[in-house]
């Protein structure tokens, strides 16, 4: 049964190598999606597989890379999205201040 997430990862994730770690632990799981780095120091995930490999995926983002220290990995359902390969993206934009 297909399943896909958004998942957003805190800690020490950020100049550690977490992007390559969490490409290659999706595509050693056969998983579409891409990972990119925010502005607030977190990582966004989406993938979408099989159940049980989006778990085993899940699970190997606790562990991160050495030198990673994941504090949180929240998780939500989502639609999946047409990929058909896992990439990472490049970092996320800073939000734009708003003017008063």
């Amino acid at each position: 049964m297909p399943r896909a997430l958004r998942l957003i990862v805190s800690g020490r994730v950020q100049g550690v190598g977490f992007r390559a770690f969490v490409a290659d632990a999706a595509r050693a799981e056969c998983l579409s999606g891409w990972v990119r780095n925010l502005a607030d120091g977190t990582v966004e995930v989406q993938v979408a597989g099989e159940a049980k490999s989006v778990g085993r995926f899940e699970w190997q983002l606790w562990q991160g890379p050495a030198g990673a220290r994941v504090d949180d990995v929240r998780s939500h359902e989502v639609a999946p999205a047409p990929d058909t390969e896992f990439t990472i993206r490049g970092d996320a934009a800073p939000a734009e201040p708003h003017s008063t």
